[in-house]
């Protein structure tokens, strides 16, 4: 029988549509994903790094490197880090079902410099299937939950991402949205009642439902701000971008990793399936 009991992080999931995760990565492995981004090349837009891609999602909002657990082994930590893997699997890993388990929806790191305003986007008004948040029967049934790891420290003029509290369960649009998204990210910035920004110490998460609305605010100070964003959901799905994960990083996971990575392994006449099932 399945554990509906609930603690405080839970209802405050519920209600507000994300939870902050002080100190959740160690010093070291903060230091280890400090230098990897010391050491990213100078990629144009849509340029390979073995299998990373760089993809903005819009170009003057920062840089985007996307596939970002190929880039070595501080990323492929972040895969299942305890900090946050048993309450993203509560969230949105099907427990107790038959595909129970999770995925990697998308994972990239970024990169913001001056400017770089990202418009409020996403919400529960249109129901979309892919980034949901659903409550049935005493579970968290939500179809992709978000990691965004800050490795700098995020206050006020860092460009801070925002959200709009409560907003995962919204019926009716915030009235931002009669604009469409890409006339307002031309903008410099936009206030938006409501929605408020979430700073963060270097180390940190904010863990977060998609359906949630959310965006960023534009960057004024100097230097950059750097952030690892990983989005899981239920075993069942594909990555956003089409992604395939080389076989010399799936050779060396952990089964725990790889079986994130790629929860369903191909059928193949044969040969073995799975991670010790056989064909």
């Amino acid at each position: 029988m399945l554990d509906n009991s609930h603690d405080a992080l839970d209802f405050s999931f519920d209600l507000n549509g994300y939870l902050l995760l002080r100190n959740a990565i160690e010093p070291e492995l903060l230091a280890e994903l400090n230098t990897a981004f010391d050491r990213f090349p100078d990629l144009a837009s849509g340029e390979w790094w073995g299998n990373v891609q760089r993809l903005d999602n819009a170009g003057h909002a920062g840089v985007e490197l996307q596939n970002i657990v190929e880039a070595g082994a501080p990323f492929e930590a972040l895969i299942d880090h305890p900090a946050w893997i048993a309450r993203v699997a509560r969230y949105c890993g099907e427990q107790g079902t038959y595909v129970e388990g999770l995925f990697i929806d998308e994972c990239f790191a970024s990169v913001r410099r001056t400017g770089g305003f990202f418009p409020l986007h996403s919400g529960g008004q249109d129901g979309v299937v892919r980034n949901q948040f659903r409550y049935v029967n005493g579970q968290f049934r939500c179809a992709q939950v978000n990691i965004l790891l800050a490795l700098t420290d995020i206050g006020p003029g860092d460009g801070a991402t925002r959200v709009l509290p409560g907003s995962h369960k919204s019926n009716i649009a915030h009235p931002i949205f009669a604009r469409s998204f890409d006339e307002r990210r031309e903008e410099e910035d936009e206030a938006v009642e409501g929605a408020i920004e979430v700073h963060l110490q270097a180390g940190d998460a904010l863990l977060f439902v998609d359906a949630i609305a959310h965006g960023a605010a534009r960057r004024t100070n100097p230097g950059d701000r750097r952030v690892v964003i990983y989005r899981y959901g239920p075993s069942w799905g594909t990555t956003r971008h089409g992604f395939r994960y080389s076989d010399e990083l799936l050779a060396r996971l952990t089964p725990a990793r790889r079986r994130i990575l790629q929860p369903i392994p191909p059928r193949i006449p044969g040969v073995t399936r799975g991670y010790g099932a056989q064909a």
